[in-house]
């Protein structure tokens, strides 16, 4: 029945022009031809096909006939393959490009993740011949179509180890050579129009010349969009690994050919990386900068030229590491600015690796008033107390640890004054004030003095360590790891110091140290002690009275309430306290002997 249909219309429009063709006319062949297709009849439908009396008839309807054949094609039916194959070739050669770009774009539309990387791998070689019929006309559809491809892409779940990498477990990696292989000729062409629009700017500036310039462009504005989106999605995404680990890497070579496809359209990488503190870029076309060039693609290339050192050999070695670490600030905030890991990571990475080749105790303290030299580290902190990965907090804090190493004395003083007004945790804190004892202990010793860490200088960073946040109602739990560096830090130094010369200033601060810091901190362990001991108390009473009771305590980490505990895990957690300020104690008296020891001498 079908196949009767189908051999009536064609006779039937054999005889019209193709502007004659009535809608009924494509509905008969589109619906009949399909069902031939699915039917099994392909023979019967290539042979209509083929026929030279058809052939108006196929460059106007056939690329409707494309759904089954890509259907048959992706299932590899051995019993149609040859022939549907054979259909599918000759419309490719005969219907109409924009025909056949919008049924191929719809084909390649799928959510099974097998059957999206099978239909890229099909369906790319006959877009990409498609595109290239289109001549000077195409840059619009090929935009068009790697917006597709790439919408697809990001479907496909990354490989995050080594062997999925080499497996290709997701069929991933061989998409992205399929892409890159798809580009190919259209980053070709593009290089080749900006070499003639650089010989005709050598030899005119005229009107002319400015329009045939921009219109050459779209055709790289297409492909600067795709490399931007790639960068933004799939690359910034993905985890690449290094030769030693992984020699051959199909992902590491597509962010290769990216970089190389960005220099082919025109674009400097390092123009692209050091755009925060360079002149913004004169950019002629309708995309406005921001859209043009994506903060987080920025980024991410930044990232892949610096740690990875991909496309080396285009990028010169004449910039100075301070001026590249400018720079890079910028990428590194926006990084370390987000919530995930993929993301936090990378930031990392880059500002690692842009710190390394920083001299240490170089940057200058006129550095903090550039805004991301302060919010970089706020992120640091984030990322150190909030993020859920024990090696990305662990990696946060040792960067932290390298930046601060990079300072000089005048801007680690600065930065330490920062973080202790910024950072609020106690951890950081605690962290901040054992990196001002180490500063210290380096002032102190024989030849290494500077006016930073001892003398006068020195004293109001001391009054901002050794306060506590809110008296005696501080709650000493919460910050334990500030009050014990900054007892650690007292002692150290009325060890340290002689009285008679007084280096650090801390005979003299003694007494007001006692007034803000001291004596608050022993009403506030008294006042805590009481507190436990109660509660300790009651709970060792209710236990008694009730075998089996669960606890109705409530214990708050700063203002975080934590799940009731059971007796047991309310008595451990008391006797814990208790036991913490008794340590807290042992120090102050500690000090207090050391005080009277060293003024008696």
């Amino acid at each position: 029945m079908a196949l009767e249909q189908l051999s009536d219309v064609v006779q039937r429009c054999q005889a019209l022009p193709d502007d004659r063709y009535t809608s009924e006319d494509h509905d008969v062949f589109t619906i009949s031809g399909r069902t031939c297709i699915e039917e099994g009849n392909c023979a019967q439908v290539l042979s209509i096909v083929l026929d030279e009396k058809n052939q108006d008839i196929v460059r106007c309807m056939g690329w409707n006939l494309l759904p089954p054949l890509i259907q048959v094609l992706l299932k590899k039916d051995s019993q149609k393959l040859s022939q549907c194959l054979a259909i599918f070739n000759h419309l490719l050669q005969t219907c109409r490009p924009k025909e056949l770009l919008i049924g191929l774009l719809e084909q390649l539309e799928q959510d099974d993740l097998v059957a999206i990387a099978e239909s890229l791998h099909l369906l790319l070689n006959p877009l990409q011949r498609v595109l290239l019929c289109l001549g000077s006309r195409k840059a619009s559809s090929l935009g068009m179509t790697l917006c597709s491809v790439l919408d697809q892409l990001a479907k496909l779940p990354l490989p995050h180890t080594k062997e999925q990498e080499e497996d290709d477990v997701f069929l991933l990696c061989r998409c992205c050579s399929d892409i890159t292989h798809f580009v190919k000729p259209f980053v070709q062409e593009a290089r080749q129009n900006l070499q003639n629009r650089e010989e005709n700017n050598q030899r005119t500036d005229s009107v002319g010349g400015e329009l045939g310039r921009d219109k050459e462009d779209e055709l790289g504005t297409e492909l600067l969009k795709f490399c931007m989106k790639t960068l933004s999605h799939t690359l910034l995404e993905a985890q690449l690994k290094d030769p030693d680990t992984l020699p051959e890497s199909p992902l590491r070579d597509f962010a290769t050919d990216i970089l190389n496809s960005l220099s082919a359209v025109g674009e400097s990488l390092p123009s692209l990386v050091f755009q925060p503190l360079l002149r913004r870029k004169q950019v002629t076309g309708f995309l406005e900068e921001e859209v043009r060039y994506p903060k987080e693609s920025l980024a991410c290339l930044a990232h892949l030229l610096f740690v990875h050192h991909l496309a080396a050999d285009t990028f010169p070695s004449v910039f100075s590491p301070v001026f590249a670490l400018r720079c890079n600030m910028e990428h590194v905030c926006l990084l370390l600015s987000r919530t995930e890991e993929s993301r936090i990571q990378k930031g990392l990475e880059l500002y690692e690796k842009s710190l390394v080749r920083v001299e240490d105790g170089s940057l200058p303290a006129d550095l903090l008033e550039i805004r991301s030299f302060l919010t970089v580290p706020q992120n640091l902190v984030k990322v150190m107390t909030l993020c859920p990965r024990h090696d990305l907090r662990t990696r946060g804090l040792k960067v932290l640890q390298l930046s601060i190493d990079k300072l000089n004395t005048e801007a680690k003083y600065s930065f330490f004054q920062y973080m202790l007004k910024t950072s609020s945790h106690s951890g950081v804190e605690g962290y901040v004030i054992k990196n001002i004892k180490n500063q210290i202990d380096a002032a102190l010793q024989p030849g290494n003095s500077n006016s930073w860490f001892e003398g006068v200088q020195l004293l109001p960073l001391l009054r901002k360590v050794l306060v506590l946040p809110n008296g005696p109602e501080t709650d000493l739990l919460q910050y334990l790891d500030r009050i014990m560096e900054s007892l650690n830090l007292l002692r150290y130094l009325i060890i340290r110091d002689k009285v008679t010369e007084n280096q650090t200033g801390i005979w003299t601060e003694l007494y007001k140290i006692e007034d803000t810091f001291l004596k608050p901190l022993r009403v506030g362990v008294n006042m805590s002690r009481a507190h436990y001991e109660r509660e300790l108390h009651d709970t060792l009473v209710t236990k008694r009275g009730k075998v089996k009771e669960e606890s109705m305590l409530s214990v708050s980490v700063g203002k975080e309430k934590l799940p009731n505990m059971t007796s047991e895990s309310q008595i451990q957690a008391l006797h814990s306290a208790l036991h913490t300020f008794d340590m807290i104690e042992s120090v102050l008296v500690r000090i207090e002997e050391l005080t009277e020891v060293k003024e008696n001498l």
